[in-house]
């Protein structure tokens, strides 16, 4: 009887599925985030399946968790507003995370926005850089702490007004593209810092990444929505977000004009606006026929009817990606290359 039963326990534990969880996981960018819940909501609606969990956890602690292994209890899939690192890649190899796939789903504009009863503004990237960063030149080009407290310290024209901008946190994807976008565009236009540049440029590097921890700058977490909340009760702030929050908050927030453009739909899609990236999703492709539905949710999620020119992302404020760009997109939906280290920075 003790063998019987053992043969049959053995046979129904060989019957039943390796992973337990029947639904995918998925973390990161909270740019990305309302873009792959829609996708979610479609698939489950087509498929029949259980709707994927999508968690708002800023693109860095979702690459984190990402890369934190192999199983069910990992996430399938993270949302980036940037691209993956090469540090946070080889995190992924070292934790038998071998095989990831890069997918670009469209692009995204960052806005620097004040509630709708704030003052209208226009920026140089410059202007930015001065407000924001812990230090910067003084007359003679040396490095000390940021003296300016209020707009209109860094240039008459500017608002009158305390400097006060709502970002996010060194986790998110949207930090690290602001820093390089903004901050350290910012830089190329004062002396000094173009000659810091070529003599040490580690130096140079901390100068445009470490943001002012005075007070001017206030890490407001992953939580968008929250931002928005916080300028409109403080309509002298500015706050940073992408696009896509602007868009659907038109009636209570508007957009600050940044290098003689502001913000929109279309000046993103032809590169006016200078502002802006790329979206990506990455995939665990080691967690397919793992985890049920893991093919069939990118196919949606590569879709023209995601992603077209008409599709239900460019509803929700997603810049579409040009012809050639999509189809690289469809294509690797389908086959799934994996990423190499050699195509990272």
């Amino acid at each position: 009887m003790k063998r019987l039963f053992l043969a049959a326990s053995l046979a129904a534990l060989a019957a039943s599925p390796a992973w337990a969880r029947d639904e995918i996981r998925i973390v990161g960018s909270s740019t990305v985030y309302p873009f792959t819940t829609a996708v979610a909501e479609s698939f489950a609606k087509a498929t029949g399946m259980k709707t994927p969990v999508v968690e708002s956890t800023g693109t860095g602690g979702g690459v984190k968790l990402f890369c934190a292994g192999v199983g069910e209890d990992s996430p399938d899939f993270v949302n980036a507003s940037r691209p993956i690192k090469k540090a946070e890649f080889e995190t992924c190899q070292k934790n038998g995370v071998t095989d990831v796939v890069e997918i670009k789903v469209g692009f995204d504009g960052l806005t620097i926005a004040n509630a709708v009863s704030g003052p209208d503004t226009k920026f140089t990237k410059q202007q930015i850089f001065l407000a924001l960063a812990k230090q910067v030149p003084d007359k003679d080009g040396k490095l000390i702490d940021n003296p300016n407290k209020m707009w209109s310290d860094i240039d008459p024209s500017l608002p009158a007004e305390k400097i006060e901008v709502l970002g996010p946190p060194p986790t998110s994807g949207t930090r690290d593209s602001f820093a390089e976008l903004v901050m350290e565009k910012g830089t190329e236009k004062i002396e000094s810092l173009a000659a810091l540049k070529k003599s040490d440029a580690k130096a140079y590097e901390a100068v445009w990444k470490t943001i002012r921890t005075d007070g001017a700058y206030v890490e407001a977490g992953e939580n968008d929505n929250l931002i928005v909340q916080k300028l409109e009760a403080n309509p002298q702030a500015f706050g940073i977000f992408g696009y896509s929050f602007l868009e659907q908050n038109e009636g209570k927030i508007k957009a600050a004009e940044v290098e003689g453009a502001k913000p929109t739909f279309e000046t993103i899609a032809s590169g006016a606006y200078k502002v802006s990236r790329p979206l990506f999703i990455y995939v665990k492709k080691q967690h397919v026929g793992q985890i049920p539905g893991m093919v069939e949710f990118l196919a949606e999620y590569a879709s023209e009817k995601a992603l077209g020119e008409d599709g239900y992302l460019a509803d929700k404020g997603l810049i579409p990606l040009p012809k050639d760009q999509a189809a690289k997109t469809a294509d690797a939906a389908k086959n799934l290359p994996t990423l190499t280290a050699d195509a990272l920075k």
